[in-house]
Parts: C-alpha cells; structure tokens; sequence
C-alpha cells in the first residue's frame, strides 16, 4: 500500500481539508466480544432478546455488530488513517476502564491507542485522525480518564486545536504533531490537544439503498461549509431491523456490504479532492475492494493540478 503522505509530501504547503485520506467506519470491530453482555448502546428489545436467546442471539449480533476484519495495525500498513471511534464503560465492572462499542464490547480503548502509538513510532511523516464520536454509561470520571489517556499514550505527537485551515504536512512535521483527536462531548472543552467534534462533521445517510447514499453524499458536499471544518463522506450503508430480519443469519458483510460495494466505489473512484470536493471517504470491511489505494489516489489530481500552476 502507499503511506498517506507520499503522495502528499511533494506539496507539503496544501491544506489538509484539501487532502482525501481513506477511513474507516466503526474501525475496531474487528473483534468483538460475544461473552460479555449486550452493550448500553442497543435498544432494549435487542437486550431483551440478548437475554432470552443469549448464544444464539450474540452469534447473530457478532455477524452485524463487526464493520472491519483488520486490525488497526492492518488498517494502518493498509493506507487508513481516519478512525471512526465509538467508545464505553462496563456497566456494573468497578474502575473506570473504557472498551470500544458497537452493540458488543470491544477491545480495551487503552490497547487499541497502543498499538496505533507503535505504528506511528516506527513511521515519523504518518498522520492521523482520532474521531471520538459516541460515548456511553460514560459519566465525568470516565471522560477525564480517557483523555488522560489519550495524553499519556500519545504525548507530544498530539496536535494542539487551532484553524483547520492552517493545518498543513508541514506545519504538522515541523511540530512532530501525528494526531489529531476529535472529542465530541463537553468534558473535553478547554484541553488544548482535544479537537471539537463540530470541526469534523460526518452526515450520516443513514440507508440501505446505495442511489439514496449516492444522492446523501452529494447532496452533503454541495453544503459542506467552506471554512473552519474537515469533512467525512461516510460510503457505508446502515442496515434496518427488517433488513437484518431477511439476512439474520448472513450478516452484514455477505448480505448487504459485498452486493452493494461495486456501485459505492464507482462513486468514490469519480470523486476529487480539494475546495468544494471530497475531504475524508469512510468504509465497511476496507479490504474487499482496493478502498484505501483508491481514494489516496484521487490526491493525484491535486497533484497534477500543483503542478500545473507551478509552470
């Protein structure tokens, strides 16, 4: 795969809001764990059904709870480097540890910050974003731990909050800066290195039908605001109760992700970056299609265009 900033280093001056690096959607169900009990994220018929089908019905949760099959390690040597998180406490466990979520527990949030902190050590120019976007059974104790956290693995390669606008590769490598996190809640106001989450809109389609995601993205890069804010194109679609009813026992990738993904990269393939362009594309299970490659791609035609005004 190509690291994200190869293509990009050769115009190290250009805005990173102008730049389209790949994503990936609720990026740490590559593992979830079916043991543990339903997350406070889900409805309560879901806990409810949980409880009286408790094998049977985490088998079917795990199949349409899980978005990825890489680790972050894999994403990251893959060419990913926007994280789609979403994040929460055991209810009932004492202390204040934090798991990813995504109707099931994930992995502890601390290990999955380590092992993205390992990746960055051995690769100095690799840039990233942390999109902390959903929190639950989470009170200020546990919001004060995970951005402690967040400090503590990550240091000085955090990048303090300041105008998008002025965020380039190099003024990022020149302040040996390799994450940005964005913190969608409160607790984080005040912290210089927590980014608001009001600074990386991601609209959601929230459908099953790829011309109506189509339509949704366009529709949301025509509004995409011209200053102050990066921009995630979430490609994914959403799956419905009825639409998990009629593929219970398939699951999301085989039922509704591997049909529809033709359509949805033929989409991203046309896409540019730059003003008034794509920003940050997400997807599910990243390494069916050639995703990453392709949209760190489409900065060719930024490339080009440089280069054309440099004659």
């Amino acid at each position: 795969s190509i690291p994200s900033s190869f293509l990009l280093s050769s115009f190290p001056h250009l805005r990173l809001l102008f730049f389209s690096p790949p994503g990936s959607h609720d990026s740490f169900t590559y593992w979830v764990d079916a043991h543990a009990p339903v997350g406070p994220d889900q409805k309560i018929y879901v806990k409810y059904l949980a409880t009286m089908f408790s094998v049977l019905a985490k088998k079917v949760m795990v199949k349409w709870s899980m978005t990825q099959n890489l680790t972050f390690k894999e994403q990251l040597d893959a060419g990913i480097r926007y994280f789609d998180l979403r994040v929460s406490s055991k209810p009932g466990q004492p202390g204040l540890e934090i798991f990813f979520i995504h109707g099931l527990f994930g992995h502890k949030v601390r290990d999955g910050l380590i092992e993205i902190n390992s990746f960055l050590c051995g690769h100095r120019k690799e840039v990233i974003f942390l999109d902390f976007n959903h929190y639950y059974a989470m009170g200020s104790a546990h919001h004060e731990y995970l951005i402690k956290m967040l400090q503590e693995v990550f240091g000085s390669k955090l990048c303090k909050d300041c105008e998008v606008e002025t965020v380039t590769l190099d003024y990022l490598w020149k302040n040996k800066y390799q994450v940005m996190v964005f913190y969608h809640h409160p607790s984080a106001r005040g912290v210089p290195v927590m980014w608001p989450g009001d600074k990386i809109p991601a609209p959601w389609a929230n459908t099953t039908e790829p011309s109506k995601l189509i339509r949704f993205l366009e529709s949301t890069l025509k509004q995409r605001a011209k200053q102050g804010s990066f921009h995630v194109s979430q490609a994914i679609l959403t799956p419905r109760v009825n639409t998990v009813a009629r593929g219970l026992l398939w699951g999301l990738r085989n039922y509704l992700v591997e049909r529809n993904l033709p359509s949805i990269m033929s989409w991203v393939e046309v896409q540019r970056p730059g003003s008034g362009g794509v920003n940050i594309i997400t997807s599910d299970f990243v390494e069916l299609t050639d995703f990453a490659n392709i949209v760190i791609g489409l900065n060719n035609l930024l490339l080009s265009e440089q280069e054309r005004k440099a004659r």
